[in-house]
């Protein structure tokens, strides 16, 4: 197995020869003969093992294996030890994601700090149909029927391509040791359910079941790249980016031959899980919004608008002082100068009698109800009626910010300066204010 192992890392992932490789071992069969293969292959490799705490002594005698292999290879090893049960319960976890989640996220720290650049996992064929068919019972896309992928990010899964029967007869074939897992023999758990029932009886009824899966997904990922290149092209034809907002043109999705499955592959990457309610909001009313844990998606007429929750923002309002120069908001940074004239005005720049203002002034958002005198006009008008002159959309009213004198608005922040506030004849003192 060893020339095929490195014909394939020749073939599939020639920038292992030169990185610096964390392989990620528990000490069973799997992750033994990868540590095996890549020492022998020359690469340059550490080991990361995981003791989760699980099985009593069983776990400790797993980590004593790892570090006595370690020694044998005169390899460096890292051991963390996990209180996981805990961090299940605290995080409302099943105990198996509880366990990836520490363990990944105790891989990536140590590739971050220890400048290793690739995470080596043990996955092989078998582990990829089990996922592939559990993936299949719980509902999935195309992507879910792609099983797993054999480079994600730094992670990198080189024995993707060989069944664990082949890595059981190397292991014998060489004498080597491993731990058995005690977990692995239990039904409790989706995945060993189909590795002792299932698999079985689908590879007696075709010992090709692995080959043949292999074709299949290599069809399946033929299939994704044509729609991945379909959906570069209407990206193009129906998304534009304004600011912090995506915009989807809803006129033009309406169009295509199933706007729902369309929508799916735009969005997917945002999160969102309720796919019907996405589509809906094609026929819903303006303001109609669906969230996902980090995004929500809002009818605004004839376009839907993407934008990220950000959990730190507040409606707090931002006091200015007389003597502060500059102040930090949600929308920039105000600065305030005094001025001998006024010089060039624009939507980020105003000028003002700074005898008429009132401290300590404020930043605040808009809300129902405000008016103000828009300069250059006559009387005041409706800040709502002047959005809506102005065709903002209600992601842009979102973020508009007031610079106030006591109840008397002097600007609608990067947008137009109040009427009361301009600078006249009989102005003594110039304030200068502009938005960066």
């Amino acid at each position: 197995m060893l020339s095929p192992f490195q014909a394939h890392i020749n073939q599939e992932f020639p920038f292992l020869k030169k990185g610096k490789l964390l392989i990620a071992i528990s000490g069973g069969l799997d992750s033994v003969v990868l540590t095996h293969l890549c020492h022998k292959a020359g690469l340059k490799i550490a080991l990361a093992h995981c003791n989760f705490n699980l099985r009593g002594d069983e776990s400790d005698a797993d980590e004593e294996f790892v570090l006595q292999l370690a020694e044998d290879l005169e390899l460096e090893v890292f051991i963390e030890n996990f209180e996981t049960e805990q961090y299940a319960n605290e995080h409302q976890l099943s105990t198996q994601m509880a366990a990836r989640e520490l363990r990944y996220g105790w891989f990536h720290e140590l590739a971050d700090q220890l400048n290793f650049d690739y995470i080596l996992t043990a996955h092989h064929a078998d582990d990829n149909l089990e996922t592939f068919l559990i993936n299949i019972t719980r509902g999935t896309g195309l992507d879910g029927l792609m099983g797993i992928p054999e480079v994600n990010d730094n992670v990198v899964r080189p024995l993707l391509m060989f069944s664990r029967n082949e890595l059981e007869a190397y292991a014998k074939e060489q004498k080597l040791k491993w731990r058995e897992d005690s977990s692995n023999a239990s039904n409790k758990y989706l995945r060993n359910k189909l590795r002792h029932d299932v698999i079985p009886i689908l590879k007696d009824i075709n010992p090709q079941l692995l080959q043949n899966f292999e074709q299949t997904q290599q069809h399946l990922q033929d299939s994704k790249t044509i729609i991945e290149d379909a959906i570069v092209k209407l990206q193009k034809k129906v998304v534009s980016v304004d600011g912090t907002s995506i915009k989807l043109d809803i006129k033009k999705l309406k169009k295509l031959s199933s706007p729902k499955v369309y929508l799916y592959e735009l969005l997917k990457d945002f999160n969102f899980t309720e796919w019907n309610d996405v589509a809906n909001l094609l026929e819903a009313q303006s303001g109609k919004q669906v969230f996902s844990a980090t995004h929500r998606l809002l009818k605004d007429r004839n376009q839907l608008l993407l934008t990220e929750i950000n959990s730190e923002e507040n409606d707090d309002t931002i006091p200015v002082e007389k003597i502060d120069r500059q102040v930090q908001t949600p929308s920039g940074i105000l600065f305030f100068d005094e001025a001998d004239a006024i010089f060039k005005s624009d939507k980020n720049t105003i000028f003002v009698d700074a005898d008429l203002l009132k401290y300590p002034l404020a930043i605040r958002k808009w809300q129902d109800g405000d008016y103000f005198y828009p300069q250059g006009m006559k009387g005041k008008k409706k800040l709502s009626k002047y959005f809506k002159d102005e065709k903002l959309s209600l992601i842009d009213k979102e973020q508009i910010q007031l610079l106030c004198s006591g109840d008397a608005i002097v600007w609608v922040i990067g947008r137009r300066a109040d009427e009361r506030f301009k600078v006249s004849e009989s102005t003594k003192k110039i304030l200068k204010i502009e938005i960066q």
